[in-house]
């Protein structure tokens, strides 16, 4: 079976298995060495145990267990988001209880996302974050150069699969109630007067009552029908009904997709398949996101120019709830969104990158006693950014005391714990160019043969808003929802640095 998983270990640091378990029977414990590298993603684990150590495995065996029942069924992976796993396995084992009924995720071909979620304003967040990870050797050319991003959201978001209202007992003076509570409350939305209130409170009783006798009535007319021979057949076609909603998936004998072309086995248990048809039903009520890039090959496609405003993503990789086919198809991006924050997309760019801070270092030693550094930093990107956050740190030897430092901005300290120097500017504007000058003491005497000590690279921190190195753009965010309600889209652009070295010294 193609994608199938036998049986997973847990090992410790030194390859010992803590804790395993067997899928399928097929696969013994020497195997297990091969499974090491493929256990990376430790949020499930972590969200539950905070820290992932052998100890925490040990005293939480039990809760282990249950979460690789839940992630897996006979080898296939089944829910692997933390939040939706805790709704219905707790921490306290012992303390869940039995009746507890699973959330919808689970059950619906949406598994990242919980049914009826509420939030009285609706809005999205998009951070679009670039890591410049940079390597500058001893004379001053850069050795690596990429950026790493990722599209970070956070969705507060309305809406969810519910169960459907109850309203075959509904007669025409229900009917009238309730639009007449609705009419009411629109009046009141427009205009909160003390008219409306009192207005829309007596709607609001006389709906409520209205419901309350014609639900009544109904049933007691249905308990009457069903005591009689015809009511015989009601009692066998609701047992009937019942008893297909409580069918397994495995009931179904074949699935159609959008075009009503029966698919085939493959197509079925393909991971890449476009969920669309399947989750037409299941996803109803659901906010849809909509995400349009600056794309090189969706322009070029769309017939639009491309001249500088391009751009070329590689090793592009996606959460689970973005529709894969369609993006194939024409690179759009769309996908119903999990609640709360999670990394939508992440991608690379291997493009030679310009140092975006670049700092110079000279070292003066002084009759083996005293040493003094000077050292530049200048910002190369535009004047109208600015970096926040800058910290240059410089390594110093050793045994350095007695720190005498003095800086054109910002402030400078001595860290002996990590054997530096820390420069810290809080806002450096492009195209600036500060300085820092100090002064250390060497009290231990070193021979004239020894051995050069190894010089640690200079690393540089800093974060910029509202720009990207790469130049992507976020041409449109649309959330699509049944209901038309209003949401909010926010965009907001970092740059910071990730690995960045600088060998100069």
């Amino acid at each position: 079976m193609a994608g199938a998983v036998s049986a997973l270990f847990l090992l410790d640091i030194k390859g010992r298995v803590l804790v395993w378990r067997d899928y399928r029977g097929d696969v013994s414990a020497l195997q297990a060495e091969r499974f090491f590298t493929k256990l990376l993603d430790k949020e499930v684990f972590k969200h539950y145990f905070e820290e992932l150590e052998e100890e925490s495995l040990r005293d939480n065996f039990v809760v282990v267990y249950e979460l690789l029942d839940e992630m897996m069924d006979f080898g296939y992976p089944q829910y692997t988001e933390a939040k939706i796993l805790s709704e219905f396995i707790k921490t306290d084992a012992y303390r869940m209880e039995v009746s507890q009924r699973p959330p919808m995720a689970v059950t619906n071909a949406v598994s990242w996302r919980s049914e009826g979620i509420r939030y009285k304003k609706n809005e999205v967040f998009l951070d679009v974050v670039e890591s410049v990870n940079i390597l500058v050797n001893s004379n001053g050319q850069i050795v690596r150069s990429d950026v790493v991003g990722a599209l970070k959201m956070r969705t507060y978001l309305r809406g969810g699969k519910q169960e459907a209202k109850d309203t075959w007992w509904w007669n025409d003076k229900v009917q009238r109630a309730i639009k007449e509570k609705k009419e009411c409350f629109k009046r009141l939305h427009l205009d909160k007067s003390a008219t409306n209130i009192e207005g829309y409170k007596i709607a609001k009783r006389a709906a409520k009552r209205a419901v309350s006798v014609a639900k009544g009535q109904a049933y007691d007319n249905l308990y009457q029908r069903l005591g009689t021979k015809e009511g015989e057949k009601d009692i066998y076609r609701m047992a009937r009904i019942r008893e297909r909603k409580t069918r397994d998936i495995n009931q179904i004998k074949c699935i159609k997709d959008g075009v009503d072309r029966l698919l085939t086995l493959c197509e079925k248990n393909s991971g890449d398949r476009d969920r669309g048809s399947f989750e037409e039903d299941e996803e109803c009520g659901m906010p849809e996101c909509k995400l349009g890039l600056n794309d090189r090959v969706l322009l070029e496609a769309q017939g639009r120019a491309t001249k500088g405003k391009a751009i070329d993503l590689d090793d592009i990789k996606f959460h689970q709830c973005v529709r894969l086919a369609r993006f194939e198809n024409d690179r759009t991006i769309s996908f119903i969104p999990p609640d709360g924050s999670f990394d939508l997309m992440t991608y690379r760019l291997s493009t030679q990158v310009k140092p975006l801070i670049w700092v110079e270092a000279q070292i003066e030693k002084h009759s083996r006693s005293r040493i003094e550094l000077m050292v530049k930093a200048r910002s190369q990107f535009k004047e109208r950014s600015t970096a926040t956050n800058v910290e240059i740190e410089v390594p110093v030897p050793l045994d350095a005391t007695n720190p005498n430092i003095r800086t054109s901005m910002g402030s400078a300290s001595y860290a002996p714990e990590r054997d530096a120097m820390v420069w810290k500017v809080k806002s450096f504007p492009g195209g600036k160019e500060y300085m820092c000058r100090a002064e250390f003491s060497l009290p231990s005497i070193t021979a004239e043969e020894a051995v050069p000590e190894k010089k640690a690279p200079i690393r540089v921190k800093f974060e910029i808003p509202y720009f990207t190195v790469s130049g992507i753009q976020v041409r449109y965010l649309k959330i699509i929802e049944k209901s038309g309600y209003q949401a909010l889209p926010w965009v907001r652009y970092i740059t910071m640095a990730g690995e960045y070295e600088l060998r100069l010294i």
